[in-house]
Parts: structure tokens; sequence; C-alpha cells
């Protein structure tokens, strides 16, 4: 997969995020989980086009490790709300796997900067 084609996955995911959140019902806690889940997803994608304008190797290499973490509590956020309402749903196991996928792609992206 090539920066470009990473930079679309990633704002594609971002913005299924956002939209599958919309359905859940507004209450206090689906608000703050939507607020965290959202800044963290559009962060995913916020941060990796960061990181393709880097300055330097370490630059991108702290740039890819915000990328990474910004994934992983995506994961995180998903499986709360997926164990509190016990969603199922192809779309919103669609969008959980994904966060999955990206956190792997950025954590073994992120060991190949640092050895190289």
């Amino acid at each position: 997969m090539n920066q470009q084609e990473l930079k679309s996955r990633t704002k594609k995911f971002a913005i299924q995020t956002i939209l599958i959140l919309r359905t859940f019902p507004k209450t206090k806690e689906t608000d703050i989980i939507s607020y965290q889940l959202i800044k963290a997803a559009s962060s995913v994608a916020a941060n990796y086009r960061a990181c393709c304008r880097a300055k330097s190797k370490a630059d991108f290499i702290n740039k890819l490790k915000i990328v990474e973490e910004e994934a992983d509590e995506c994961c995180f956020w998903l499986e709360i709300i997926q164990e509190l309402y016990n969603e199922n749903k192809a779309e919103f196991n669609n969008i959980l796997n994904e966060a999955k996928e990206l956190t792997a792609i950025f954590t073994s992206a992120g060991k190949t900067a640092r050895e190289k």
C-alpha cells in the first residue's frame, strides 16, 4: 500500500467512524465516548498526513508513533462500545477490524523505520 492509499484509507476510517457514531442513542456516556473516539479516529488521519510531510527520519518516527497510539486508542473506545451495547453489527465490526489493522500497520511501519 502506498502513501496516498494509506492517506485515503485513514481518512475513510475517520469518516466511517463518525457516521456509525451518529446511529447511537444520545446519552451523556455516548456523547463522551463518541467525542473521544472521533478525536482519536480523526487524529489517525490527520497525523498520518503530517507524518508524510516529516522533515527528518526522527520527525517521521515520532509522528508515526502518535498515529499508532491514536489507532490503538480507537480500538479501545470501539471495544468499550462493543461491550456496553453488545454491538456486533457487520458495519461496526468492520470499523473495529479496520482500527486493529491500522494499528498493526503503523506498529509494523514504526518498527521498520526504527531499524533502518
